[in-house]
């Protein structure tokens, strides 16, 4: 299958593109350790603000909005690699011959759908547990 380049697909691929980068920036030790730099310059400039109400405004402000801003960009980007692995997961399932081919998808089912298949899929493991036991446990001969 051939990949798309993603430079060639308009806004959608160009905000693709930044938020897995924006991601992967805010995900490192660098910006954590830029984050506290600039709480620590912050806190350090209240004496000279006088510890105003202003003062504490910019910092509850800024951190508002870079929050507000980030959860999307992260969200964004949990949302297409939890769609990736789903894919890969639905194309292992087909690949294997005994697997259950009605397992691809199964993310797109209802609660209780899913309940169903967790039930069921919970006593297939119960019996595989007995008939271990089974086979472990000494013959009385």
């Amino acid at each position: 299958m051939a990949k798309e380049n993603p430079k060639n697909g308009g806004w959608a691929n160009g905000f693709q593109i930044f938020a897995t980068k924006a991601s992967y920036v805010v995900g490192t030790k660098w910006a954590f350790a830029a984050a506290i730099a600039l709480i620590v310059a912050w806190a350090i400039a209240g004496p000279y603000f006088h510890y105003s109400d202003t003062w504490q405004l910019v910092v509850n402000t800024a951190t508002t909005v870079v929050t507000f801003l980030i959860v999307f960009l992260i969200q964004n980007t949990q949302n297409r690699e939890a769609k990736a692995t789903q894919l890969k997961l639905d194309e292992i399932i087909r690949s294997i011959n005994p697997a259950h081919n009605e397992m691809i998808d199964i993310e797109k089912l209802s609660d209780k759908e899913l309940e169903r298949l967790s039930t069921q899929y919970e006593q297939i493991r119960k019996e595989c547990e007995a008939r271990n036991s089974e086979r472990k446990a000494p013959s009385k001969t």
